[in-house]
Formats: structure tokens, C-alpha cells, sequence
């Protein structure tokens, strides 16, 4: 047995005895195995009443929680979700969805917020759920912190703290306390305020077990691409990489004539390879308004923080785009990291689970979000763990990486086999000389062009070269359709002229191979 443990928990009984308080086994974030051994030393010890705060997901809060209970039939568990202003936790989840799966855990008696947010803010997030659970706990900071004279302190007034604990309580909260920068003072002056306060009517409706309200309107606009996945229908996107400059005539003529030729969706590079050029998602905007389709932007996790990304999900919904591809995109060239910063705030199953929070909670209109799968990767098993958690995380479905190989055949009918839920739309990217094939195989990760594919371009000029690239793609595709609900061509150097060749041939087109 951990000896701090047993000290800490000791001296806690011993300051509670003359007051007969209860005394909580206080849990932070750690990894699951952790806290189970840290629940059986304060088992040993007596423990009665768990806490577990400042976590960011759920993990296996339920687990541990049923794990005590089992021991311990009579235990107290209050587990408790940090999230930040705006409702967020580091996560990328969103605190009314915490709450309530939380809730929805038999071995879980109460759950609540605490740390990262202010009062106000938690008063907003309070006041904001449309459903509030039963019994629900509310730990605000005292402020926020600020650095005075090289020191860390929180510059909240008790006053001020007390007074919004009554409004928290008002709203439905049935567990007060303080966390970070809170003294006795802050506790004191909170227990007065709540003595003087009187409940509010709404609150005692509010959280009626089995009549929560029912969620507002969703914001709407529809989103055709989904449609038709949902139908069964089968479709086509192609990729298009936005401008390196503001001249986008060359992109928008493109996206027509891919439309024309049977695209049913452009889908858009964030800047691709760690390269500035013209935004994915105004341009996504652009099309939607101009040609009337539902484009992919691709939004990466590298260039923006979750402020940034909110504001920009906020525009696409406001935009009426509603379908995005979530990738943690390309690192930033070595050479030119001295300048140019990544900025991680999630990866993209994080990022997934955080667009998928936002329709839920009304912010914005419901997305369509797809995530990457490399059919490539040599450790396929460490990838289907990883589109696993963006399934989990809400992913609708997958765009793969151009699939080529026997490795990589054998690799799509597995994730159609395991994930039969998701829409996978199968990767196909022409190749248009033997110095392209090569230098794809070698420098660009996750793609991989089999030895025999590469020897046939061997000597070609362009015309031979792109009829050859059309034969391949067609077959390729084909080969692909029993385990894909559709394909993602990705368009070589901006030549649309071959895509169109290519959709020409899948169409049953005459002579699509010779142009």
C-alpha cells in the first residue's frame, strides 16, 4: 500500500472526525490500471465515498465505478469532467454529453464539472444542458489565473464566487464546492449565499427523472452526399488541390467539369504537405454556393487550435457545407520548422468526436465527418485500432489511400469486413509516368505502387503514360467495388481531363482509354 496514500487518507479522517464530515477518496486522471490499484489501497482503507475530478473523458470511469461497487455496495462515486468555457474538454468532448453517459452509468451516484472554468462559465454550461442529471456536482475555479510578481494567483473575490454558486445552485446543481484558487473563505461565504437563497421554480422540473426537455431545433440545411450514402447509392468524389495564389479560375473550371463528368462531391487538401495555400473550407463554401454540390473540405489538426477550428465549423455550418474529412495532416517540413509552428490541439479522432459534439449540442448543423484510412500501413492491425476509435468518435466513414497492392486489396476487405457500418470510399490516384510512380513510392507517405505497376510505365511518353493510367484506375476501381460504398479518385497535377477519362470508362463510356 502506496504510504502516501495511507497518510493522506488518515489525516483526512482524523480533520473530519470532530465535524463528522464525510471524507472522499479523491482520484485524478491516470491511466485505468492505476486507479484500480489506488481504489483497492483506499478500500483497504475504509473508503467509503470516491471522487473522481478533473477528467476529460470517460475512459473507464464506468468500469472502475462498477469495480468499486462490486467491493463496496454501499459507495458514494461522483465522477467529475473539466471542460473550459466553451463546454469543451481537452478531449474535444463536449461536457453535456460527458454528463449524461456518465449519469447513464448504474455505479456512478452523481456527476459534475470542476476545474479549468470559472464560476460564470460553469453557470452557463449549467444553465445550458438540455438535460440535467439528478444529482449534479459543480467545483468552479475561483477565476482565472494570472501571473503577479513570477507567482500563479487567482485574483476571485469570495463575494462575488458565493454569488454565483447561488445562481449555479438555482439552475439545478445539488453539489456545490470550489476548485484551483478557492480557500475556507470561498466555502464559507458559498454556504451563506446558498442559506439565504431560495430554489429556483425551474430547477425541480428540470431534472425530473424521465422527462428531460426536449433538445431545440436543429439548425438545418440539407446535405444530399449523405443522402445518397444512406440510400445505398454509390458515389464519387474526387480531390482537388486548392491554388498556391488567389487565382482559383483554374480550380472552379476544374470542379465544373469534374461535376459534368459524374462527381458527386470535390473534396478539398488542407494545405497539402505543410504548404500555404487558399483555405479548404472557404473554398468548399465557394462550391457549395456556386455549383450547388456538398464538397469534403479536408481539416487537418496541425495549423489550428480548438478556437480556431470552433470558429471555422461555425462558418461552414453558417455556409451550409455539412460534410468535412478529418486528418491530422501533414508535418511541417524540417527545414522550415524554425518558422512555421505546428499546432495540435487533438488528433483527428478527437477532432471527429468534437464536430460530432457540436451538432449534438445544437451549435451547429450536424457535419458528415469522414477520417483517413492508410490500406498501406504496414501494421494494418495499429490502423483498424485507430479507425476503431474514430468509428467511436463518430466518424460516418473513410477515404483510403490509393489501394494498388495485393497488401492493400487484402487490407479494404478486412475494414469493410470489421467496420460494416462505415461508408468507405475506396482510393484511386492515376499514375501518369514512371518518375511519378517513383517518387510516390519513396517521398509521399501512405501510398504504396507495386513494383509491377511501375515497370509498365517504363519508357512511356504522356499519351501512352495517361492511357495507361486510365486502364489501371478503371481496374483498380473496379476490382475495389464489392468492399466500398463508392471511390475517391485523387486528381494528378490538376489534369481533370484524365479524371474524366477515368468516370468516362466507369460510366461504360466508348473508347475512354484512347481518349
Amino acid at each position: 500500500m502506496p504510504q502516501t496514500l495511507q497518510a493522506g487518507y488518515t489525516l483526512a479522517c482524523e480533520a473530519a472526525a470532530p465535524f463528522d464530515a464525510a471524507v472522499f477518496a479523491d482520484l485524478g486522471p491516470a491511466a485505468p490500471e492505476d486507479l484500480l490499484r489506488a481504489a483497492d489501497c483506499l478500500l483497504e482503507l475504509g473508503a467509503e465515498n470516491f471522487l473522481f475530478e478533473t477528467f476529460s473523458e470517460l475512459n473507464a470511469l464506468d468500469r472502475i465505478a462498477a469495480y468499486i461497487k462490486e467491493k463496496r455496495p454501499g459507495a458514494f462515486i461522483l465522477t467529475s469532467f473539466a471542460a473550459g468555457p466553451d463546454g469543451v474538454t481537452r478531449h474535444g468532448l463536449h461536457a453535456g454529453t460527458l454528463l449524461q453517459q456518465a449519469a447513464d452509468c448504474a455505479a456512478i451516484d452523481a456527476v459534475g464539472l470542476n476545474c479549468v472554468s470559472g464560476p460564470s462559465h460553469l453557470l452557463r454550461l449549467v444553465k445550458g444542458l438540455q438535460r440535467l442529471p439528478q444529482l449534479l456536482a459543480v467545483m468552479p475555479n475561483a477565476g482565472y489565473p494570472a501571473i503577479v510578481r513570477g507567482r500563479t494567483v487567482y485574483e476571485g473575490t469570495p463575494g462575488y464566487f458565493a454569488g454565483r454558486m447561488a445562481e449555479i445552485a438555482a439552475a439545478g446543481a445539488r453539489i456545490m464546492g470550489g476548485c484551483c484558487g478557492t480557500t475556507p473563505e470561498f466555502i464559507r461565504k458559498t454556504r451563506a449565499a446558498l442559506e439565504k437563497a431560495q430554489p429556483h421554480p425551474a430547477a425541480a422540473c428540470r431534472i425530473c427523472p424521465g422527462a428531460p426537455e426536449a433538445a431545440p431545433a436543429r439548425k438545418g440545411g440539407r446535405n444530399r452526399l449523405a443522402e445518397r450514402l444512406s440510400a445505398g447509392e454509390r458515389v464519387i468524389a474526387v480531390e482537388l488541390d486548392p491554388p498556391a495564389d488567389a487565382d482559383v479560375s483554374r480550380f472552379l473550371q476544374g470542379a465544373r467539369q469534374l461535376v459534368r463528368a459524374g462527381a458527386d462531391t470535390v473534396t478539398i487538401a488542407d494545405c497539402p504537405i505543410a504548404r500555404p495555400r487558399v483555405d479548404s473550407c472557404m473554398l468548399a463554401a465557394k462550391l457549395h454556393r456556386e455549383l450547388g454540390i456538398d464538397p469534403i473540405p479536408h481539416m487537418t489538426c496541425r495549423d489550428r487550435n480548438i478556437n480556431a477550428t470552433r470558429a471555422l465549423l461555425l462558418g461552414l455550418s453558417v455556409e451550409g457545407v455539412r460534410n468535412v474529412l478529418a486528418v491530422t495532416g501533414d508535418p511541417v517540413p524540417t527545414a522550415e520548422r524554425d518558422e512555421v509552428k505546428s499546432v495540435f490541439s487533438f488528433h483527428s479522432a478527437i477532432l471527429t468526436g468534437y464536430i460530432r459534439g457540436l451538432g449534438e449540442e445544437n451549435i451547429v448543423a450536424p457535419f458528415q465527418v469522414f477520417a483517413a484510412l492508410n490500406v498501406n500501413a504496414a501494421n494494418f492491425d495499429a490502423e483498424m485500432k485507430k479507425a476503431q476509435r474514430k468509428r467511436a468518435a463518430g466518424a460516418a466513414g473513410f477515404l483510403t489511400q490509393p489501394v494498388m497492392s495485393e497488401r492493400a486489396f487484402a487490407n479494404l476487405e478486412r475494414a469493410h469486413r470489421e467496420l460494416p457500418d462505415m461508408k468507405i470510399l475506396g482510393g484511386v490516384i492515376p499514375i501518369v509516368s514512371e518518375r511519378n510512380a517513383l517518387f510516390m513510392n519513396n517521398e509521399v507517405a501512405g501510398i504504396e505502387i507495386p513494383e509491377p505497376v511501375v515497370r509498365q510505365y517504363r519508357g512511356l511518353g504522356r499519351e501512352r503514360a495517361e492511357a495507361l493510367a486510365v486502364e489501371l484506375s478503371i481496374g483498380f476501381a473496379r476490382r475495389m467495388e464489392p468492399y466500398t460504398a463508392g471511390w475517391y479518385f485523387m486528381t494528378p497535377f490538376q489534369r481533370v481531363s484524365l479524371i474524366e477519362r477515368i468516370l468516362a470508362g466507369l460510366r461504360g463510356g466508348h473508347d475512354a482509354a484512347g481518349g
